[in-house]
């Protein structure tokens, strides 16, 4: 029988609080690990919240850590995400940074390592972590947030904080405080996901030699042969082959084979399946997401096996555990990163972050993308971290305050790590001079991020 009620109306009742604690992170990736162990010290109690059951975020799913460099092969993210780097090169689970002329560096990582690593960064921090529950609302007072609902195995529960940080990816805090967020480009039209998934048994060498010796072949767009002779490295082109593939038959949904190589000699992961439509804010959608995703992948097997040297005896390992979100809501802060300032490598006095990313665009609609390079770097404000109108919150990573194109740069993990440490470090500032976020002096913000190893250009006399 069908159920035509719309909406039903729930009892009232009492919601323990789980937990008061000075600084808050909501979202366990890139940016929020960062934001965490930056934000504890001097006797303040920090939480980490976490969704799924483990930390890492997109640091678990395959994809390599790009533009911990810029174009000019200068180191501009440094600080907690540089020693994040260390702690896993001393397991042997982190490459160097490689630079690479379409995304600026490239530095793999061990997805499992990661997790680890992240769980012992919080650990020694004297981070709390909490798993397995999911923020469903804000507890607002006037314009200031005061705390979060959390629902998991345990109930409904709430969470009390001074100040809380949005790590979450989808600006999921944020838009429940009623934070104005925003979606897409000017159709509403997002970056389609993709699902990554690892190959072992590739001949990598004969890979590599494809590339070297025959690029009219094996097409790679504007990245140069003598990139693939030696060390890791990532392919994007192969467009020829993939039309071959088209023309027999096969289904693809790109148009450019990525190819990344791991740590292991004969491990790639495949950054190839394309959901367009994908909203990862509707359960709906993103369950769809998923298991088309699955699909493409079966078919980017067969792919790769017929028509990519080295990939003959290949043999699919594992798949992410979740898929890898280019884009949902960012929040409408202070500040509002454009894609003018990225390509004119603006600076701004309350910089707190440097990055050199190009805007790098997986159209809505099609197969392609489209990249368009800095210069040089550019610089972030805090400002972009800050909500316009609520507060007692700072949004750090892929949600803060960008345009639909500039955050097309400034959704890689190195640049969304550093906007964690500067979100962080802000947070304990704020906290140890008695004010809000919003009135936090920049330069004491600055100082900080360079006293403990940050990269931030030096201002223009």
């Amino acid at each position: 029988m069908e159920n035509k009620a719309k909406t039903l109306r729930e009892p009232a009742r009492e919601t323990p609080v789980r937990r008061s604690v000075d600084v808050l992170v909501v979202g366990g990736g890139p940016a929020g690990i960062m934001a965490a162990q930056a934000a504890a010290g001097e006797g303040l109690s920090v939480m980490l919240l976490e969704s799924r059951s483990f930390l890492g975020g997109n640091l678990t799913i395959g994809l390599p850590i790009l533009a911990f460099l810029n174009c000019k092969g200068e180191q501009v993210i440094k600080g907690l995400p540089q020693k994040f780097i260390d702690r896993l090169r001393e397991r042997g689970a982190a490459s160097e940074h490689k630079p690479c002329k379409n995304h600026m560096s490239l530095t793999i990582i061990d997805s499992e390592e990661a997790k680890s690593v992240a769980l012992q960064t919080m650990a020694d921090a004297g981070v709390e972590v909490l798993m397995y529950a999911l923020c469903v609302d804000a507890i607002m007072d006037g314009n200031e947030i005061k705390g979060v609902i959390i629902e998991s195995k345990a109930g409904r529960e709430a969470i009390m904080a001074k100040v809380i940080i949005d790590c979450t990816g989808d600006a999921d805090v944020a838009f429940r405080a009623g934070v104005e967020c925003r979606k897409g480009d000017s159709d509403g039209g997002m970056q389609p996901p993709t699902l990554m998934f690892c190959m072992r048994g590739v001949e990598t060498q004969k890979l590599r030699d494809a590339i070297v010796n025959h690029p009219g072949e094996y097409d790679m767009d504007v990245m140069p042969p003598e990139q693939f002779r030696e060390g890791k490295f990532i392919t994007v082109g192969l467009r020829g082959k993939i039309k071959q593939a088209l023309a027999d038959g096969l289904k693809i949904s790109v148009a450019r084979t990525i190819l990344i190589t791991g740590l292991g000699d004969d491990e790639i992961w495949v950054n190839m399946s394309r959901v367009s439509g994908v909203d990862s804010t509707d359960p709906v959608s993103s369950t769809f997401g998923e298991i088309e995703a699955r699909k493409q992948n079966k078919e980017l097997v067969r792919y790769l096996k017929k028509y990519v040297p080295g990939f003959e005896n290949a043999r699919p390992e594992k798949t992410a555990p979740f898929l890898g979100i280019r884009e949902s809501r960012v929040i409408v802060g202070k500040y509002i990163l454009t894609s003018d300032d990225i390509v004119n490598c603006r600076r701004f006095d309350d910089a707190i972050a440097v990055a050199g990313y190009p805007v790098d665009i997986h159209h809505a609609k099609g197969a392609d993308c489209t990249m368009e390079f800095c210069a040089d770097s550019y610089d972030i404000p805090y400002r972009s971290l800050l909500p316009a109108t609520v507060e007692n919150l700072l949004v750090a990573g892929r949600c803060s305050s960008m345009s639909h194109e500039a955050m097309a740069s400034t959704r890689v993990m190195s640049t969304c790590m550093a906007l964690g440490e500067a979100a962080g470090r802000a947070a304990r500032i704020a906290l140890r001079g008695g004010m809000k976020p919003s009135g936090v002096n920049v330069a004491e913000v600055q100082k900080e991020l360079l006293e403990k190893g940050a990269y931030l250009r030096p201002l223009a006399p």
